[in-house]
């Protein structure tokens, strides 16, 4: 079973940077892509980006304009979103999630089959 666990949520000011982290473990195949959502209350969950961890091919949001970078690391299964010149409207509870058996990145949330518990991202002007 895929297990996931974010960390990193923080309340910051404008123009801040987080990193979160995302632990991912339990895949049963050697391809798998993970992905980063967020959501507001009364919104949907919107993707933010995407990462094979197979190719290393990644894949944003456009609204992320270029100031966020996400990350892989096989060795210790860790999977990384920094993110950068941080706006009041990227305040969200940010979600990883995975797809096992996949080298296929994408920002569907219907896709993903596993997901952590999210975690707070609060931005302030």
């Amino acid at each position: 079973e895929v297990e996931i666990v974010e960390s990193g949520g923080a309340s910051v000011q404008t123009g801040g940077s987080l990193r979160l982290s995302c632990a991912v473990s339990g895949f049963t195949f050697a391809d798998y892509v993970v992905g980063w959502f967020r959501q507001t209350p009364g919104k949907g969950r919107e993707g933010v980006s995407s990462i094979s961890m197979t190719h290393g091919t990644t894949l944003y949001a456009e609204f992320v304009e270029g100031r966020f970078l996400v990350s892989g690391d096989n060795v210790k299964n860790m999977v990384y979103l920094e993110m950068n010149n941080l706006k009041p409207e990227d305040t969200a509870v940010y979600y990883c999630a995975a797809i096992d058996g996949s080298d296929y990145v994408r920002l569907h949330d219907g896709d993903y089959t596993s997901w952590g518990q999210g975690t707070q991202v609060t931005v302030s002007s």
